[in-house]
Formats: structure tokens, C-alpha cells, sequence
């Protein structure tokens, strides 16, 4: 008797001894933050690093160590040398010149859009001590140190400069810049958050020639946002956004010689529909690479441009009967060749070309995709890259020859694994995760020997132990036209296989986008682990047209995106539901951007299955939505009026049974708010009940201060009341 009372007493204490998540754990305190490595400011010997020190005494001084042991070497540069006008400047910006003399740092940084910060930039010597102002008035964007560390390239107010380090002068490039009109060297809006490159300028090796894009907007037409700061009226900001089949920027490529100071225009063809997402000079200094896309996005143009005369030849194309990724893969093997990345078998893979454009060989092959080029090491010959090989919620580092043999595995465990590779080649650091594991940050030599473990986040591990945290599992289901899907689910750590759990499903959706990945998800993992100790289940598939699986997978969707995803996210449903552990008349579903897209839909044309449903900044019409994305996958509104129309929400509100939330930001630069209040519109017109939460001038991520834990607050109760 007595045993069998110190076990049911015992039982409980175990049970409450373990701490409970709350939203203030998350969005407030960050109770669980993990912990990143220093960073690693690597110099050009591959083997030393630079990095801030302060003293007891607040003194701030830049240092060099050694990279292996972490010992310091020697003192760079005292922060008391560092000033400009009497005033100190801050040091922990530094960037160093091709030549590491010189040091670049900045002050007053404010972002323009997601990429395009602005600052006051200055230039320390390190020799002579001298701090110099990289350009008086306007603040300036993108600044850029030309290879002999001699220049630097930057932007202000939409023209291009370029300041002479050694006499202290500065030469105006261009001279049309004009707001909302002319840019040079640096992207419009749209460029900017689909092609994710905001400065389009390069200097050639030899640190003569400075190729630019310029940006005509004129003919863009312009968006309009009110910002209420408490004044009588509200600021208005009006910028550039072409949506879905209207006009873009036209765009021309530019050379400038800064030894004669003159410019040629680069001849890239009389249609002006295109796009040049990336320019890139070759290692022969007398040729820039020009990428020219066409406006369907599914023929990339490789040209060679000759740095004086401006004309082009085609050295390769690649054509799709879909679309094509712009991604940063392009390489230059010294004057031999160059590698790229394409999706020409099937899968994505990495391909070596000679400099005619002939094909060498094609280095990587396999029913998987590469998923990012890591680089080349020209000394071993070797190719570093990440891929699915071992499936699509997995990452794994592998190294390849050039001729496509001796491929080995680098990373040795299950999960995501990522390397950033030193200079030279000479280490990388490693940072993985899996699914249940912090991140782990390592150094290791480029034979693969650890060197020392940078980060573990062990403080973090242990902490987790004392919370009721439960474990995320992987599974596999078929749809019912045969489609293998993967997924994760997340059960309540007290989990009981007898009784009926209500369920929070989790989705992104869009094409090329993964979140069924075997990797720790940061804030989203914690709020989920919240959800399982409030009596939920959570759930998250990766439909069609996800990553990681193939060409057919991924493009799958192409013209009628919403389709399929939803479909998928039905099955997912309803495999859910099937389950004896589940209460099928309780699932719901949540998503943010194309998440909160499929969030809309899931509750209309999911109405049998879904009970509730949350859409947090949504796309409601792909028709408001930027060109380039939209275009990629759906082409333009009067070609695919049924793309456009099929999929939107707002057309099927009727079909709404359940219970559906919609949230926004007003300040939303990216998924404008007028998705929102269009899909309101029709919800009103039908008469359908729904909650509104608008988050006074908030952009896409909606976030600052408190806004995060009250978003989650406004959804969890929510949640509760409604699932």
C-alpha cells in the first residue's frame, strides 16, 4: 500500500515539476534564444580573423586572432584613432578594403526596403590614421571597394559615384537620378525582393571598369501607403510596385572607364520587355556576363559584353517550358570556363561550360536537387554544395572534382547542415540542427577535422529539459492520386492514444518554399511546442511545388497556383482526421503570406474539413501581387484570366462554414493591405462572418516592440475559443 502511494503521489510531482511555455517566453522575454558563434570577420590569409575587444575601462579595440586557437595576435586599430569632425565613429562596422589598409565603417544606417540600407560611411586608414567622409550631404547606399582597394563605387540619390582614395576625390557618374524615376546601380523595388540583389553595379578585376544597370521607372506606376504617426493627417509613401501584367523598368547595362572617364552602353537587343537580373565580369577584365531574362521568365540569355565597345555575344541560353530561378550559382573557373546550376535533366544540378558556351560536363547527377553552390577551390579542384540526396527535409555539404568524380559526403549528421567556407579553403564553419536539436556551430579544417566546437547551446538544451517540451516526428502519406507527401506532426507531451485531439495545421506552400525541413525552427517551434501544452496537435506537409524534390514536383504548379497546394493540404486534412487519436470536426489551419493565401482557401474550399482558420498578411488575387513573382508562375492576368480568378479566395467566401480570422499590416510594402480589404469586402458583400486585426503601419513582418506578443496573443485566444 505504501509503495502504491509514493507512486501516484510521485507520478504528479514528475508531471508539474515540468514549466509551461508562455507567449511572453517567446515574444518578449526570448526565453529561448539560441545562441550564435561570434562572427567571423576572416582575412585574407584564410587563417586570422578580426574582431572588437573592450577593455575594463571601455576602451574598444579591433584585433587580429588566430582562427584555430582564438588567440589574439596583435592590436589592428585603437577606437580612440577612429573619428571624424571630433566625433567618434563606430568601430564593431568594419569592413576591410581588398587590402585590409583601409577599413570601411558607417553610422545613422536606416533602411530604404529589405536590402537597400542607406548610412553615413567613412573610411580609416590604417597606416597614416586618417578618417575621411565617403561623401558629404545625402546619405549613401552600397558602398563598394574596387579589387586594389584603391576606389569605392557607392550610390546617392539614385546616381552613381565613385570616391578616389588616394587624392580624397569623388566623380559623379551619372547625373539623371531622379526619385520614382531614374536609378543607377541600384534595383527597383521588384528587382529587389524577387531577384533578392539590391546594388547592381561590379568593377572588373583590374579596378578600371565599373559596369552598372540603370532603372527606368517612368513608366511604372506608382503604390500608395498612409502612415498614422498621430499628426492631423497621415504621411503618405508612394513608390514604384508594378503589379501583375503591368509596365516594368526598363533597363539598359552601362561601362564606365574610370582611366578616360567615359561610358559606353552595352548593346543587350532592341526589347526593352526584359529583365537583367544579375552582371557579373569574367576573370578576363575586358568582358562582362550579362544575364538577360524574358519577361515569361522561362529563357535566360548569357551574354559577353566587350568592355569597349559594348557589344554582346550569346555564349549560352537556357530555355523551360515554365520558368526559370535566378539564383547566384554563376562561377568562373579562371579562363577556362564557367559552372551554373539548371534544372536541365530534371533535376537541379550543376553543369561545367567552356567559354563558348560548350557543354564540359555535367558535375552532379542524381534523382535530387542541389539546393545552393557553395564555391570552388581552384587549388584542389574541388566544388562544394548542398542537396536533398538524403530527402527533402534534409541538407547535406558535399565536395566534387570538376570532372564530376571523387564526390564526398562533408556533414555527418541527420538534419540541415551548412558550411561557410574561410578564404582559401582553408576551414569551414559548420552550423546544423535537426528538427528537436538547436543549432550546433563547429570549426573544422577543409579535411573535415574538428577543430573546436563554436557554439553548442548547451545552456538552452538544458533549459528545454525543465519545460513540458514534446517531440516533432516525421511521416509519409499518399494523396489519393499516388502523391508521396512529407510532413511533421507534434503531439502533446502528455499525449493519450485513447482520447480526441483537436489539430493546428501549419503550411507555407509556395513554389521552392520548404518547412517541412528536419531543422530547428526557431521561434514557430516554440510557439507550436505552446499549442501541444495548451491539448493540440500540430501538423505541417509540404505540398506540390515545394523544394528539394525535382523539377516535376516544384513546377507542378505553374498556372494555377492555389490549386494543387490546396488539394494537398485537403488530403493532408483528412489523412489527419483519420486518425483514431483525432477529432476530425476540430482542425485548423494557419499560414502567413502564401501561407495565409492557403489559409483563406483552406477554409472556403476546405470548408468540410476545416473549422477554423487564421490568414495572417495574405495574397487574396495574385492580380495585386508584383510582377515577377507572379508572373513566374502564373504569367501575366489577360493570358491565365482562370489562374487568376480560380484560386482567389476572395471568389469563394461563400464556401465558408467555419470560423476564419484575417490579419494585416497597413504598412505592408510587400503583400499589400488592399489584399486584405478586398477579400473583407467580399466577406461583408456575403454576409459571412470573420475577425479583422490590422496592425497600424506594420510591414509584412509585423513586428517592433510588443506587436509580435500581441499578434500571438490576438491568435492564440482565437484559437481557444474557435478550435
Amino acid at each position: 500500500m505504501k509503495k502504491c502511494i509514493i507512486l501516484i503521489l510521485a507520478l504528479p510531482l514528475v508531471f508539474y515539476s515540468q514549466q509551461k511555455i508562455t507567449l511572453e517566453d517567446i515574444w518578449s522575454k526570448y526565453t529561448f534564444s539560441s545562441k550564435s558563434p561570434q562572427s567571423f570577420n576572416v582575412m585574407k590569409d584564410g587563417l586570422t580573423y578580426a574582431d572588437i575587444e573592450t577593455s575594463s575601462d571601455g576602451v574598444v579595440t579591433l584585433c587580429k586572432f588566430d582562427l584555430k586557437s582564438g588567440k589574439k595576435i596583435k592590436e589592428l586599430i585603437n577606437g580612440n584613432d577612429v573619428k571624424f569632425a571630433g566625433k567618434f565613429i563606430d568601430l564593431s562596422t568594419f569592413q576591410f578594403s581588398p587590402n585590409e589598409d583601409k577599413i570601411l565603417l558607417f553610422e545613422n544606417k536606416e533602411n530604404v526596403y529589405r536590402r537597400s540600407p542607406k548610412a553615413n560611411y567613412y573610411v580609416f586608414d590604417l597606416a597614416t590614421k586618417f578618417t575621411i567622409q565617403l561623401s558629404q550631404g545625402e546619405k549613401q547606399m552600397f558602398p563598394k571597394f574596387s579589387p586594389d582597394g584603391k576606389k569605392l563605387a557607392f550610390v546617392k540619390k539614385n546616381n552613381l559615384y565613385i570616391k578616389n582614395l588616394q587624392d580624397n576625390s569623388e566623380d559623379i557618374i551619372t547625373h539623371d537620378g531622379e526619385h520614382n524615376k531614374i536609378k543607377n546601380g541600384w534595383a527597383d523595388w521588384v528587382y529587389e525582393e524577387e531577384f533578392s540583389k539590391a546594388d547592381y553595379f561590379d568593377w572588373d578585376s583590374n579596378s578600371q571598369f565599373l559596369a552598372y544597370v540603370k532603372f527606368n521607372e517612368a513608366r511604372v506606376k506608382e503604390f500608395s501607403m498612409d502612415y498614422y504617426k498621430g499628426d492631423l493627417y497621415p504621411d503618405k509613401y508612394t513608390f514604384k510596385y508594378p503589379k501583375a501584367g503591368e509596365d516594368n523598368s526598363i533597363v539598359s547595362v552601362h561601362i564606365y572607364n574610370t582611366l578616360d572617364k567615359k561610358e559606353i552602353n552595352v548593346d543587350i537587343g532592341s526589347n526593352t520587355d526584359i529583365y537583367i537580373p544579375r552582371i557579373q565580369f569574367t576573370n578576363n577584365s575586358n568582358e562582362l556576363c550579362i544575364q538577360r531574362l524574358n519577361r515569361l521568365q522561362n529563357k535566360l540569355d548569357y551574354l559577353f559584353a566587350n568592355v569597349y565597345s559594348g557589344k554582346t555575344k550569346l555564349i549560352h541560353s537556357i530555355e523551360s517550358k515554365t520558368y526559370i530561378d535566378i539564383t547566384d550559382d554563376l562561377k568562373f573557373i579562371s579562363n577556362k570556363g564557367f559552372i551554373i546550376s539548371s534544372e536541365n535533366d530534371e533535376y537541379n544540378h550543376l553543369y561545367y561550360y567552356d567559354l563558348n558556351g560548350k557543354l564540359i560536363n555535367q558535375i552532379t547527377k542524381g534523382n535530387w536537387d542541389v539546393t545552393e553552390f557553395k564555391g570552388f577551390d581552384e587549388l584542389t579542384n574541388t566544388l562544394y554544395y548542398v542537396s536533398t540526396e538524403n530527402g527533402a527535409i534534409n541538407r547535406d555539404v558535399y565536395g566534387i572534382k570538376l570532372d564530376g568524380k571523387d564526390k564526398k559526403r562533408l556533414s555527418n549528421k541527420t538534419g540541415i547542415t551548412d558550411f561557410n567556407f574561410t578564404s582559401g579553403f582553408k576551414y569551414y564553419i559548420s552550423s546544423y540542427s535537426n528538427a528537436n536539436t538547436p543549432p550546433l556551430y563547429e570549426l573544422y579544417n577543409i579535411n573535415g577535422k574538428l577543430i573546436k566546437v563554436l557554439e553548442a547551446n548547451n545552456l538552452l538544451i538544458d533549459k528545454i529539459k525543465n519545460y513540458q517540451f514534446t517531440t516533432k516526428q516525421f511521416y509519409k502519406f499518399n494523396t489519393p492520386d499516388g502523391t508521396e507527401l512529407n510532413g511533421w506532426i507534434m503531439k502533446p507531451a502528455n499525449f493519450d492514444s485513447t482520447k480526441k485531439y483537436p489539430v493546428y495545421m501549419y503550411a507555407y506552400g509556395g513554389p521552392g518554399s520548404n518547412v517541412c525541413n528536419n531543422s530547428w525552427a526557431y521561434s514557430e517551434y516554440l510557439w507550436h511546442q505552446l499549442l501541444t501544452q495548451q491539448g493540440y496537435i500540430v501538423s505541417c506537409v509540404d505540398g506540390r511545388g515545394t523544394l528539394g524534390r525535382g523539377r516535376k514536383f516544384k513546377h507542378s504548379t505553374y498556372l494555377q497556383l492555389g490549386n494543387l497546394e490546396t488539394q494537398d493540404q485537403i488530403s493532408s486534412a483528412k489523412y489527419l482526421g483519420n486518425l483514431p487519436y483525432v477529432d476530425k470536426t476540430r482542425i485548423g489551419f494557419q499560414g502567413w503570406s502564401y501561407g495565409g493565401y492557403m489559409a483563406a482557401l483552406m477554409i472556403s474550399k476546405g470548408a468540410d474539413v476545416i473549422k477554423t482558420a487564421i490568414s495572417v498578411a495574405p495574397v487574396t488575387n495574385w492580380k495585386y501581387y508584383d510582377n515577377i513573382y507572379t508572373e513566374r508562375f502564373l504569367r501575366k492576368p489577360q493570358d491565365n484570366t482562370s489562374g487568376y480568378e480560380d484560386n482567389s479566395p476572395s471568389n469563394f467566401v461563400k464556401l465558408i462554414k467555419g470560423n476564419y480570422m484575417l490579419i494585416h499590416g497597413s504598412g505592408d510594402d510587400n503583400v499589400h493591405f488592399q489584399n486584405s480589404m478586398e477579400l473583407a469586402s467580399s466577406l461583408i458583400k456575403n454576409n459571412i462572418p470573420f475577425d479583422f486585426m490590422v496592425y497600424p503601419n506594420k510591414n509584412h513582418g509585423i513586428s517592433g516592440g510588443l506587436t509580435r506578443l500581441h499578434l500571438y496573443t490576438k491568435m492564440l485566444k482565437f484559437i481557444k475559443e474557435n478550435l
